[in-house]
């Protein structure tokens, strides 16, 4: 659980693309050690606050600082110590096709760190086994499943011992028992490992299970319009989309 330390700041944060605004000043903390899940409806911004947090764009204005350092400033060895300090999982796993599962894992280790080559292999090879993919060192990606190319991508991300994992939309493309089995890996590594994970999600099933506090961003204010544990803004935020929302209920309009 939260050690209510905040480990990633944002601060009047505003993404714009070629003059539009995106996301207008938005601020919020995670706390170490919790399961912090943006969400919200499609086009929202989730995608691209998720992209600016882990240093892929600039902010137009504000700051993203991960346990204290600005991602988008950060420069030499500042950059790199941020930048080990998170692991990421895209969408669709990313994993690269023509290396085996233990190549694509071994590959951050390579990058980032001057451990022999036998080290490197055997370190992730015990990410593998953390995962629960013990033994499919060797196969391709092309031979594992939706789910298990997922936990393989979350191996590859927890190569370094990050402390924190970004994760995004896990439970795409998989059937409700394998996204169900992913949440349930999420959680272990959340309270065993002390990760904390933020994760881009509009899973409600997952949401549900796993998030300890969430984020609801919305695109008709371009910002966040609920924050809170789920079960709480079901039941009890002022907001009606909110509430519909987290109900899965039908709505016609969007009075945020």
């Amino acid at each position: 659980m939260s050690s209510g330390e905040t480990i990633i700041r944002v601060d009047g944060f505003t993404a714009a693309y070629n003059g539009q605004v995106i996301l207008n000043r938005l601020s919020f903390e995670v706390h170490r050690g919790e399961v912090f899940v943006i969400l919200g409806g499609s086009g929202c911004g989730k995608s691209t606050l998720l992209k600016h947090m882990i240093g892929l764009y600039a902010p137009a204005a504000g700051t993203i600082l991960i346990d204290g350092h600005n991602i988008s400033t950060a420069e030499g060895d500042e950059r790199q110590q941020v930048l080990r300090k998170f692991g990421v999982m895209y969408q669709s796993g990313a994993l690269f096709g023509s290396m085996t599962v233990l190549d694509n894992v071994c590959l951050p280790l390579q990058e980032f760190t001057n451990l022999p080559l036998d080290a490197i292999r055997v370190i992730a090879s015990m990410k593998l086994q953390r995962v629960g993919l013990g033994g499919f060192d060797h196969h391709m990606p092309s031979e594992l499943s939706g789910g298990m190319q997922k936990r393989a991508a979350i191996a590859r991300a927890m190569a370094l011992d990050p402390q924190v994992l970004f994760l995004d939309e896990p439970s795409a493309g998989l059937d409700p028992i394998t996204s169900a089995e992913l949440d349930e890996l999420i959680l272990s590594l959340a309270r065993s490992l002390k990760i904390t994970f933020v994760i881009v999600s509009h899973e409600l099933a997952s949401i549900f299970a796993i998030a300890d506090r969430v984020i609801m961003l919305d695109k008709s204010v371009k910002g966040i319009v609920a924050t809170g544990k789920p079960k709480e803004l079901r039941e009890h935020s002022d907001n009606a989309w909110v509430r519909q929302f987290f109900s899965r209920q039908a709505s016609t309009d969007n009075p945020a």
